[in-house]
């Protein structure tokens, strides 16, 4: 069993749900990633999904886009990424890592290369934002042969054909985008969400983690009372931008026990 479905039924089996910080790899500072993903598990992540700089994240908003565009300045490749998370599992060998990026890194290190090369770092899913499910059924099959998991987005527009298209391929979860746009987007409709939940899991038989316009404990709270996991990205990359080095650590932990305190204090009827 995975480390995220092993995470996930631990989550299940405590009527808890999952907490999953998104960080860019080499932002603010190349040399402190580790540091900093170490700092997302003390505060309570459940999951880390670990951006892979590029230099055309066309589903990100300006936050996160800025981000990739400091860290690829600072040198942050693909294979400085797979070096970080194989840092990271040095000390910590439980909390599982989702690579989250685009296919041009992939395609140029070679997807079988790609495979066995996170899989040796210690990585535990990826998601590729612009591989559609329909063209990456190869792409799954080396991933699930390698043990890692392939997640997919699904969208507010995402067909009944895409979904169930999702469900054939996806492992360890899928990643619901809450909102029509580019991460950092406002105006979180929760009605919205718990009424397309239903419609995915009729088709995907994995746990449904919702991101895109999550900043704060409450509205996290509110999210994981109508899902499985909360996906939490563009304000954890300002709280990094915004902190003093010598505070930017403890400012995740303390972000990130906040956001877990507000959505464990939902009663098991609300989990």
């Amino acid at each position: 069993m995975s480390r995220i479905k092993n995470t996930f039924a631990a989550l299940a089996a405590q009527g808890k749900k999952g907490l999953i910080p998104f960080m860019t790899a080499g932002d603010p500072d190349p040399a402190r990633t580790v540091e900093f993903m170490h700092a997302l598990a003390a505060g309570g992540a459940d999951v880390i999904e670990l951006g892979v700089p590029f230099s055309d994240p066309m589903a990100d908003g300006p936050v996160i886009q800025q981000s990739s565009e400091r860290a690829l300045a600072r040198g942050t490749t693909l294979l400085r990424v797979l070096a970080d998370v194989k840092r990271f599992r040095e000390r910590n060998d439980t909390t599982p890592v989702v690579l989250m990026g685009y296919a041009n890194p992939i395609e140029r290190m070679g997807v079988e290369a790609f495979v066995v090369a996170a899989r040796d770092a210690g990585v535990d899913g990826v998601l590729v934002v612009d591989y559609p499910p329909e063209e990456s059924i190869e792409f799954a099959q080396h991933m699930r042969a390698a043990g890692l998991d392939p997640i997919f987005l699904l969208a507010p527009t995402s067909s009944v054909e895409r979904i169930a298209a999702v469900g054939k391929i996806a492992s360890g979860y899928v990643y619901y985008v809450s909102l029509k746009g580019v991460t950092g987007a406002a105006n979180l409709d929760v009605a919205s969400i718990a009424g397309k939940i239903p419609a995915i899991k009729a088709h995907v038989p994995l746990p449904v983690g919702v991101g895109f316009g999550i900043r704060d404990a409450q509205t996290a709270r509110a999210v994981a009372e109508v899902s499985d996991a909360v996906v939490i990205g563009s304000r954890i990359v300002q709280l990094l931008e915004a902190a003093p080095p010598e505070t930017a650590a403890d400012t995740l932990t303390h972000f990130i026990a906040e956001v877990r305190e507000a959505m464990d204090s939902l009663s098991p009827s609300q989990s």
